[in-house]
C-alpha cells in the first residue's frame, strides 16, 4: 500500500513540475511591454485591468506591465521609449506634436469628452455668465483660462472678473470647503462622487458650448518609434485592450469587480456607480470602441489655435491613428 503511495505522489509532483515549466516556457514566450496610467486607477482604465486579469493580453503574446506615472508624467515615459503605451488626452498629444514629440493615439478611451465646469448647486452657478465674480479653482495650466474666456465670451461675460487660483492637488470636495467656486471635473469620477455623497452639483459640460471642445479623453498612446519597429505588438495590445473595454461595456459590474480587486483602496460604490454611468460613453456612437476621427483633431487644433495655446504647425493625421484597432465584421 506504501509502494503504491509513494508511485502515486512521485506521478502528481512530475505533473505539478510539468505544470510549473509550462507556466513558465509560456511566460518567457510573452513579449513584456508596459502601459502607464495618466493618474490613479480609476474607471478610465477598466479595459485594461480586464485584459490583463482576463488573459486578454496573454491571448495576444503580451505581458503587460501596469504602472504608475510618477513625477515624469505618461506622456513624457511613453515619449522618450521608458514605456510604450501610456493613458493620454488628445490635448497633451497635440501640444506635442507641434513640439516635435512623437506621440500618437492609438485609440479613444472614451468617445466624447465629459468634462466640464463643476460647482456646488447653491452657489448658483448655472451659465458661464455666473463665471463673474467667482473664484476658479484650477492647476495652472494656461488652457484652463483659454477654455474660460471661451466660454464667457459665448455669454458675453467678462473674464477678468472671475478670480483664478492654482488650487495644485485638493480635490474638488476639499476646494469647494476652501474659498473657491467652481473647479473642471470629469463626471464619470468626481461627478459620480458627488451624487453617492448626496451632493447636488451644477455641472456645465464644455461639449454644451463648444462642438470643438469634445476632444478625445482620454486615449491611449504610444510613440512613433514604437509604431514603426513593433507595429505587430502594438496590434496586440490595442487588439486586447479593445476586448477588455467591450468586457466593460457589457459587464460594467464584473468589470468593477475586477478594478477594485487590482485596486483595492478605491470606494467600491464609486467605482460600481462610475463604471455603470460609463458603459455606455465608452464608444457611444462610434462604429466600435476605440475609433478616432480627423475631423475631432482637426477641429480641436483650429479651436487651440484661435484661442492662442497652440503655436506652430499640427498635422492632424500624424497625431492619431485607427490602423491598429480590431477589423470588425460588418453585421
Amino acid at each position: 500500500m506504501k509502494k503504491w503511495f509513494f508511485i502515486l505522489l512521485a506521478a502528481l509532483l512530475t505533473l505539478v513540475g510539468c505544470s510549473d515549466k509550462d507556466d513558465k516556457q509560456t511566460a518567457d514566450k510573452l513579449k513584456k511591454v508596459s502601459v502607464v496610467l495618466d493618474w490613479t486607477p480609476n474607471t478610465n482604465h477598466t479595459g485594461l485591468y480586464v485584459a490583463k486579469k482576463l488573459g486578454y493580453f496573454e491571448e495576444q503574446g503580451l505581458d503587460v506591465d501596469i504602472i504608475m506615472p510618477g513625477e515624469a508624467g505618461a506622456d513624457q515615459l511613453v515619449a522618450s521609449g521608458k514605456a510604450d503605451f501610456g493613458v493620454s488626452y488628445q490635448e497633451g498629444i497635440t501640444q506635442a506634436r507641434v513640439q516635435d514629440v512623437p506621440l500618437v493615439s492609438i485609440a479613444a478611451i472614451i468617445q466624447h469628452n465629459t468634462s466640464g465646469f463643476a460647482s456646488i448647486a447653491s452657489k448658483g452657478i448655472t451659465s458661464p455668465k455666473d463665471f463673474e465674480g467667482k473664484t476658479y479653482g484650477g492647476w495652472g495650466a494656461p488652457l484652463e483660462q483659454a477654455v474660460l474666456q471661451s466660454l464667457m465670451q459665448k455669454e458675453k461675460a467678462d473674464i477678468n472678473k472671475l478670480d483664478i487660483v492654482n488650487a495644485g492637488d485638493l480635490d474638488f470636495f476639499t476646494m469647494m470647503e476652501k474659498d473657491i467656486d467652481f473647479a473642471w471635473i470629469y463626471y464619470a469620477w468626481t461627478g459620480i462622487e458627488a451624487e453617492l455623497r448626496g451632493e447636488k452639483i451644477n455641472m456645465l459640460y464644455l461639449t454644451d458650448y463648444s462642438d470643438q471642445l469634445d476632444y478625445y479623453t482620454p486615449v491611449l498612446a504610444t510613440n512613433e518609434k514604437m509604431i514603426q519597429d513593433n507595429p505587430d505588438v502594438v496590434k496586440a495590445f490595442v487588439a486586447a485592450a479593445s476586448k477588455g473595454y467591450e468586457y466593460a461595456i457589457e459587464n460594467p459590474s464584473e468589470a468593477a469587480d475586477i478594478l477594485i480587486e487590482a485596486a483595492p483602496d478605491l470606494d467600491q460604490a464609486l467605482v460600481h456607480k462610475s463604471q455603470e454611468w460609463l458603459a455606455d460613453k465608452y464608444q457611444d456612437d462610434a462604429k466600435q470602441w476605440g475609433e478616432q476621427k480627423l475631423s475631432v483633431w482637426e477641429n480641436y487644433a483650429k479651436w487651440m489655435s484661435s484661442n492662442q495655446v497652440l503655436e506652430g504647425e499640427f498635422d492632424a493625421k500624424k497625431a492619431f491613428t485607427n490602423d491598429f484597432l480590431p477589423k470588425k465584421e460588418a453585421k
